[in-house]
């Protein structure tokens, strides 16, 4: 009897730390990324919650909820509990939602409560690695005289990557076949995989990597200079298409109707996450700038909201 007693009571120590360590504790704050895992978005928002996290003293996850260029996601955040525990990370594509969906359910001023800006994120026009044009004004030819017209991939209408597009298509004069994806990272896997999609307007979030392995070809950046990141890769209006400047903001909102203690708690955290070392290399990786502390407030995200919706409504003006 003795050695069974020995057996069980050694196996019950050896099942007990694994249970003990697989009892994870519940997240008490969901992170909303209107976009679908793996995209540009989602890759700034991992580094993210983690530092959010540590500077509220709660685990925070992300819920990925891709659809209608942001709009599926943003819906649901809108119709959650003031409690500060369902938050959504909002990019610049929020502001030209109004523009291009007239019958838009919510409103990205009046719906949402601002907590402050996170990171500001450039963009890349890229191409497929073999595409037989190295730099703008090879493109251009390729645009007029080659024997298919390219095609242009993006994550849907409002998303970063279509508004992008859109002014790639103003300056060039001339547009492409556009081709929706669920997400870039779709859009992405299609360019590397079959070549089906020829061009896309991506944030470095998600090219960078791609740049640098020369899986693709990058034919400029979307910023008045040139990034530190990528040294030889000029402006676009260098390259010969002025007018294509687009930096996406991205930022963090909590429902309509949460209580101004709680939006200020949590501003007080993204400022102090923002100051994390781990957040400010990862957001370094990957080509963004994280938000100064002046910025991580309502305040100024409530005004940068503001001056977009007045941007992309002249914009995208039919």
């Amino acid at each position: 009897m003795v050695p069974f007693v020995k057996r069980f009571l050694a196996a019950l120590a050896a099942v007990v730390p694994v249970v003990a360590g697989a009892a994870q504790p519940e997240p008490k704050l969901t992170l909303v990324v209107p976009f679908v895992a793996g995209g540009p978005t989602d890759k700034l928002a991992q580094p993210f919650v983690a530092a959010f996290g540590r500077a509220l003293g709660e685990r925070v996850s992300v819920k990925n909820i891709g659809g209608g260029g942001g709009s599926v996601g943003t819906r649901e955040v809108q119709r959650a509990r003031p409690d500060g525990k369902v938050l959504l990370l909002a990019n610049v594509g929020h502001a030209a939602a109004p523009a291009l969906n007239a019958k838009l359910s919510y409103d990205p001023q009046k719906d949402f409560e601002p907590v402050g800006l996170i990171a500001d994120v450039p963009m890349t026009l890229i191409a497929r690695h073999d595409l037989r044009a190295h730099n703008v004004a090879e493109l251009r030819t390729q645009m007029e005289k080659g024997r298919r017209k390219l095609t242009i991939g993006h994550a849907g209408a409002g998303s970063a990557s279509h508004l992008c597009s859109v002014l790639f298509a103003r300056a060039a004069g001339k547009d492409l076949p556009t081709l929706t994806h669920p997400g870039t990272a779709s859009a992405m896997n299609a360019m590397l995989s079959d070549g089906h999609v020829d061009l896309m307007c991506d944030q470095t979030t998600h090219t960078l990597s791609r740049i640098r392995s020369g899986e693709v070809q990058a034919f400029g950046v979307t910023t008045p200079a040139r990034l530190a990141a990528l040294p030889d890769v000029p402006t676009l209006a260098e390259a010969g298409l002025p007018g294509v400047e687009l930096v996406v903001w991205h930022g963090l909102y909590a429902p309509k109707g949460t209580s101004p203690e709680v939006v200020e708690r949590l501003s007080a955290a993204l400022r102090q996450a923002l100051q994390d070392p781990a957040l400010v290399e990862a957001l370094k990786e990957l080509g963004a700038t994280p938000a100064g502390v002046e910025d991580a407030t309502p305040k100024a995200l409530r005004a940068r909201l503001a001056a977009d919706l007045e941007r992309w409504s002249k914009t995208l003006k039919p």
